[in-house]
């Protein structure tokens, strides 16, 4: 028979086992990283409908080299002009409203893209129409990579950010690895408009649940106390929409002009430039490299793609893991962040040695190591939670993707007209792989220290004012 003194102990025990529950620091921030994984992964596919139907799309609507790598541009194109903008919408409205808003308008223009063949154009005029909707694509995507930062930076702490921006950043070599083979099969079996078409229709649905579902974290209801007060002790900017909204601060063009002075930035922003050069040439001219440079047909492509995107995703994620575990041991966040970046960059270069080989195992192994090295260096995003002034993490973001994405327009470009003229790809793969080394010097030579950058105040609007 159970003693008065018994029930007692046993209901402490549990009280003490609840209150300790209670203070356990919970997980839901890795519920919203699920969440702009997701995202990512539908932002990235959309991205690379073209370059899987690519070669039926330039086929049936008589696309040259030159005009589909101007069709190719337009993305680009669009996507820097509206970073800044994008960046400056978060920094006002929040990354909720602006990124939902983001993703309808791109799956929508996405699935604008499968109707052009309805109108019965061909040659120029379909090539316009498909770059005013890829440009339009561009512009309204423009956010998603800021509000991807400005979320991390709201919700985890400094020494798990490189795993969590490495996972979002790892997104897009899962749409390629899952998504590749759907839209080749979708491309084969039903015809190029379906991969628009369904693509579109996927992103829509994710926009409904987007709204349904996100909070930031200081009004969060899923979030513990314990967990909130745990990741704001150790770096996260948990308060960072509620102070928006409470100070509403504007920055004369002088402050903003910082941003594009700094030696560090500047390395940064090489490194990304880089690593964007290459993400352009696997998301555009890639599998059209393996069809009509290798003699792959849709379905071998589609399925040789998603080998290196599986090894990119194991990269993306090693990268933060690494930099995070080094932070943990002691090493200073600039080593920490610069290790995986140069290893992997000089990786991603070895893909200009496929002009040297001719098996197509050897291709895909060659590739399959650039994508690893150029998931292992996607450290960027990272460095810019890290480094950007707290009350300008959105416009950062925007100006550190807008000069990025320049590589954007210039590599699928620069590939249209070298295998227009040469009727190779070899000039175009010593192109590419020449950005691992370029990334690598502007992080080693170009960057210094990396730590959070601290915005001088415009003297001379304080002198106005007085």
């Amino acid at each position: 028979m159970t003693s008065p003194t018994d029930v007692s102990d046993n209901a402490k025990s549990l009280v003490h086992e609840s209150a300790a529950e209670a203070a356990k620091p919970g997980h839901f921030r890795y519920v919203v990283l699920g969440m702009i994984f997701a995202i990512t992964v539908i932002n990235y596919a959309d991205r690379a409908t073209l370059s899987i139907a690519g070669t039926e799309v330039s086929r049936v609507l008589s696309l040259d080299p030159v005009m589909l790598g101007m069709v190719f541009s337009a993305f680009a194109w669009a996507y820097m002009i509206g970073q800044i903008p994008g960046g400056w919408l978060l920094d006002k409205f929040g990354a909720r409203r602006v990124y939902g808003c983001s993703l309808i308008l791109w799956s929508v223009f996405t699935m604008l893209q499968g109707t052009v063949g309805w109108f019965g154009v061909s040659g120029i005029s379909a090539a316009i129409m498909l770059f005013f909707l890829r440009f339009m694509l561009g512009l309204v995507e423009s956010p998603a990579f800021p509000a991807n930062a400005r979320i991390v930076a709201c919700w985890f702490p400094t020494n798990e950010r490189g795993t969590a921006t490495s996972l979002f950043n790892s997104a897009q070599y899962m749409a390629i690895g899952v998504f590749t083979p759907i839209m080749a099969w979708l491309t084969h079996a039903l015809g190029w408009e379906h991969v628009f078409l369904w693509m579109g229709a996927v992103g829509l649905f994710a926009g409904i649940l987007w709204f349904a579902f996100y909070k930031e974290p200081h009004s969060s209801p899923h979030i513990k106390p314990a967990e909130l007060e745990h990741i704001r002790a150790n770096g996260a900017l948990v308060d960072l929409e509620l102070n928006r909204r409470a100070s509403r601060q504007k920055f004369t063009f002088r402050e903003v002009m910082q941003l594009f002075q700094s030696r560090t930035l500047w390395g940064i922003y090489i490194g990304q430039y880089c690593i964007t050069s290459m993400s352009y040439f696997f998301m555009t001219w890639f599998p059209i490299y393996l069809i009509k440079g290798r003699g792959m047909t849709v379905m071998q492509a589609g399925w040789v793609v998603a080998l290196p995107a599986i090894c990119g995703f194991t990269g993306g994620v090693l990268g933060g893991v690494m930099s995070d575990y080094m932070i943990r041991r002691g090493v200073s966040p600039s080593k920490a962040r610069k290790t995986p970046f140069v290893l992997g960059m000089f990786f991603a270069a070895m893909l200009a040695m496929a002009n040297f080989v001719s098996t197509d195992a050897a291709v895909v192994a060659l590739m399959t190591l650039a994508f690893f090295g150029k998931g292992l260096s996607a450290i960027g995003w990272a460095v810019m939670s890290d480094t950007a002034p707290e009350k300008m993490i959105g416009l950062s973001g925007g100006v550190f993707n807008c000069l990025g994405n320049v590589a954007g327009i210039i590599t699928p470009v620069v590939i249209g007209y070298i295998v227009a003229a040469t009727g190779s790809f070899n000039l175009a793969l010593w192109f590419v792989g020449a950005h691992g080394l370029l990334g690598m010097f502007g992080y080693l030579v170009v960057a210094g220290k990396f730590e959070r950058m601290v915005i001088r105040p415009d003297n001379r609007e304080n002198e106005n004012c007085s």
